[in-house]
């Protein structure tokens, strides 16, 4: 599986995905066929792009970067999405947390901490319902099968 931030070049252009993009009747398109093909983590990815740009035929040369440590390791034009945020939409829940200074990550890890723990804390009570259901059920079941 290809990483964030990955685009094509091809005849000096670059091809990559951005919110605008994504933001169109094709990058819907884009979105739904992922998101039925229950492959929706590989927006970031080549074949997601070359989908988007069907007039790549195969052509360009696929190109990735994953070493967020500064903004030269990619092309201006990718660097500058990047910091207005117009990436967002590729990556979805993989944010690389190189994207973050020092304090970012803390701050991400928290509020990761802390919906982590609100989402076992919602779960724990679901799975006690429904086996209060389940329990409720299985008995009215054995009463209605001993009957019959």
């Amino acid at each position: 599986m290809c990483e964030f931030v990955s685009w094509i070049e091809h005849d000096g252009e670059l091809f990559y995905l951005d919110n605008d993009k994504l933001d169109t009747k094709d990058g819907r398109a884009l979105v739904k066929y992922l998101k039925d093909n229950n492959s929706l983590k590989d927006m970031c990815g080549h074949g997601a792009i070359r989908r988007y740009y069907p007039e790549l035929k195969g052509r360009g040369s696929d190109r990735e970067v994953v070493d967020f440590s500064s903004p030269d390791n990619f092309p201006p034009e990718i660097a500058k999405k990047i910091k207005q945020g117009k990436m967002s939409e590729v990556i979805f829940e993989n944010i690389p947390l190189g994207l973050l200074n020092d304090l970012g990550v803390k701050e991400y890890q928290k509020i990761e901490q802390q919906a982590y723990a609100e989402y076992q804390k919602i779960r724990q009570q679901a799975l006690a319902e429904y086996q209060k259901i389940e329990q409720q059920a299985y008995a009215e079941y054995q009463k209605i099968e001993q009957q019959a």
